[in-house]
């Protein structure tokens, strides 16, 4: 399907040579003269992209910004300018604009951000569908994926939900491994019964038989009534076991005959009671490490391990991070009562480039905190934690003593980046092309990093 491109310009010969340029690579193309016109055109042409001059006679392009994000919501616009300065730039994508394009530029250029914008907005699409899809299993933690090799999971997740088979969930800690276990449990035929976890790792070893497999009353000092445990709460439905790799010795022998035999024996009690229920069990840990050294027990490992699903590390799923940003945002905007819509290109783009030791459970983290500091309805890069970001304000070379890999890193940039613009006479669109990153992101560098051309 075409996307649809309108392009408001008052050169007469730019739009009929970027109508030209967008039509021969399939876009379907239309153009306004002028704000007013373009304002009237989309009342009844359906737009996904608007390439806007920003200075025009009569509305400019920074007037007409708002008034097209209330008329076409889901529409992407590109600012174009030869006048524009480097504040006035980041205050159009500040505004909503997704990037700015400097005058002249190559058609190559264009071409380059409408097919960025295209896969943005195709991730956009997919995640939506893929939230109508788990939204109803999930509830208020949908799995917001579009990366390849997530979608390898959601597909062995949803092949494995309608049997009965354990299932091992690995994978670092924070990658969303109980979200996971969840969206099992409601696709699977048992979703109407309980899903009860338990933190293996949590539970002081004395109470966590007691805790699993229940207890008769007065089996030992401070039992003064029964319990049921949590098999017996399960029954009939899913067993979440977190944190398996944590579970004693002693508790690993009875939780494989538990598995093996269906039944569970309650502290104190001598009969055994029979129980239904699908086990779920998740670990950070290297279980065939510990099954070597001897601390995990090889015969439960080969239980649990009927079928693996490895959950990957944020930094191995990037394409998923603007999702998981914008359902963050929208989460975190609602519940905290902020009026934060969006986040900026330069913010996202180092949001991306973070290498998330703490996996998505940090990135929640770091959205709610930008939330809460932002100062208007845009996340900047100064909202960030510094561990996000690439350094210090300053951008000075490191001296003999200093081995700060972030700083060396920082005054690197800077200096390839003088270099650049030294090489391209001072052309912005120019360097950002050698430098290999977007236009956007060499305005806010040369900003934060105190560059002059």
């Amino acid at each position: 399907m075409s996307q649809r491109v309108l392009i408001v310009d008052d050169d007469p010969g730019l739009r009929e040579s970027l109508e030209l340029v967008l039509a021969a690579e399939g876009y379907e193309v239309a153009t306004a003269p002028d704000g007013a016109t373009a304002l009237e055109m989309v009342e009844t042409l359906p737009t996904d992209v608007v390439l806007c001059d920003l200075r025009m006679p009569g509305m400019d392009g920074m007037e007409l910004l708002p008034l097209l994000s209330r008329r076409l919501p889901g529409a992407t616009v590109v600012l174009m300018s030869a006048y524009g300065t480097q504040d006035l730039a980041i205050e159009a994508m500040r505004r909503g604009a997704y990037d700015y394009l400097a005058k002249p530029f190559q058609p190559s250029e264009v071409l380059l951000t409408l097919k960025k914008a295209r896969e943005r907005e195709r991730l956009r699409r997919a995640n939506a569908l893929l939230r109508r899809e788990v939204d109803r299993a999930v509830g208020e933690r949908p799995i917001v994926a579009a990366s390849p090799v997530m979608i390898d999971v959601l597909e062995l997740m949803e092949r494995a939900a309608e049997f009965k088979t354990t299932v091992l969930l690995t994978g670092e800690s924070g990658t969303g491994k109980e979200v996971l276990a969840r969206a099992i449990h409601a696709q699977s035929g048992r979703r109407e019964e309980s899903f009860v976890a338990v933190n293996c790792g949590a539970i002081p070893e004395a109470l966590l038989e007691s805790e699993l497999f229940g207890h008769a009353k007065g089996a030992f000092t401070g039992a003064d009534r029964a319990r049921r445990g949590l098999f017996v709460e399960a029954s009939g439905g899913t067993l979440f076991l977190d944190e398996i790799g944590e579970l004693p010795p002693a508790l690993q022998v009875k939780l494989l005959r538990a598995l093996q035999e269906e039944e569970v024996r309650p502290v104190g009690e001598s009969k055994p009671r029979p129980v239904d229920v699908r086990v779920l069990a998740a670990t950070a840990r290297d279980l065939e490490a510990d099954v070597a050294s001897g601390r995990f027990r090889e015969d439960l490992f080969y239980r649990l391990n009927v079928l693996r699903v490895q959950v990957p590390a944020l930094r191995d799923r990037k394409q998923d991070i603007p999702l998981l940003v914008d359902h963050f945002l929208a989460h975190f905007r609602e519940a905290l009562g902020r009026p934060v819509r969006a986040v900026n290109e330069d913010a996202l783009e180092r949001l991306v480039g973070y290498a998330w030791p703490g996996n998505v459970r940090e990135l929640e983290n770091v959205i709610e905190r930008a939330v809460i500091l932002a100062e208007d309805e845009c996340i900047t890069p100064r909202e960030l934690p510094e561990n996000v970001l690439e350094g210090p304000a300053t951008a000075s070379p490191p001296g003999p003593g200093d081995y700060s890999l972030r700083r060396a890193k920082r005054a690197a940039e800077t200096e390839t980046i003088r270099r650049a613009l030294a090489a391209t006479d001072g052309n912005r669109t120019r360097a950002a092309r050698l430098l290999e990153i977007s236009h956007r992101a060499l305005l806010y560098k040369l900003k934060d990093y105190g560059i002059r051309d």
